[in-house]
């Protein structure tokens, strides 16, 4: 697993008007083409009558990297949009912009900046984050325990992604692979060696 750039929000949006046309920037954190396919059919869904959905993506790990113009001339809006997320350096992320027309036509230069502008609002809009590969973990604790691990657990960098209170507390975790070790080092200390992190998987997260 390879660290890479992305938005931070799962999803953002934002708008601007043109020359009396509105641009409505969406942008959204994907993992799959899927995703990316998903979002733009649930975008152009909800603006079924708007004049263009513009959009562009680029799947992380991979060179899959896609573009429409939407009927706008060829190269003045898809592109553009594409050209913000490489300059930005981000992947693993899918921008729409969609355009309702003013009347007023913006010319080839005009268009592109109008994209480029509506690929960057939404941008700034999710934020971005270098994203590193965490181990993903869980591990069950008394109700005594549960208490100092979970206080303890930030000052580890680690992340409590979930937590079920049953006959005892399973706590669901997330760190870098540094921290975890650090951590698992703690909570075998501490709890004199009777309880081991279960590593459960992998996942990304913010650096």
């Amino acid at each position: 697993m390879k660290a890479y750039r992305s938005v931070v929000k799962d999803y953002a949006t934002d708008s601007f008007i043109e020359k009396k046309s509105e641009f409505i920037s969406y942008v959204k954190r994907i993992d799959r083409e899927e995703d990316a396919k998903n979002f733009v059919a649930e975008i152009k869904s909800k603006h079924s009558d708007a004049t263009h959905n513009c959009y562009a993506y680029v799947v992380r790990g991979t060179e899959i990297a896609r573009f429409s113009d939407d009927g706008e001339p060829s190269g003045t809006a898809g592109m553009p949009i594409l050209d913000v997320i490489k300059r930005e350096g981000l992947s693993g992320v899918c921008i729409v912009v969609t355009r309702y027309f003013g009347g007023i036509l913006l010319g080839a230069g005009g268009l592109v900046r109008a994209y480029a502008k509506g690929a960057k609002i939404g941008i700034d809009a999710a934020g971005t984050a270098d994203f590193v590969p965490y181990v993903t973990f869980e591990a069950d604790f008394s109700y005594s325990d549960y208490e100092k691990i979970q206080n303890e657990a930030p000052k580890y960098g680690v992340k409590i992604d979930n937590v079920v209170y049953e006959a005892q507390v399973t706590m669901q975790m997330s760190a870098v692979t540094d921290n975890f070790l650090k951590f698992s080092d703690f909570v075998a200390d501490y709890t004199n060696g009777k309880v081991c992190l279960k590593q459960t998987g992998e996942t990304f997260g913010p650096a």
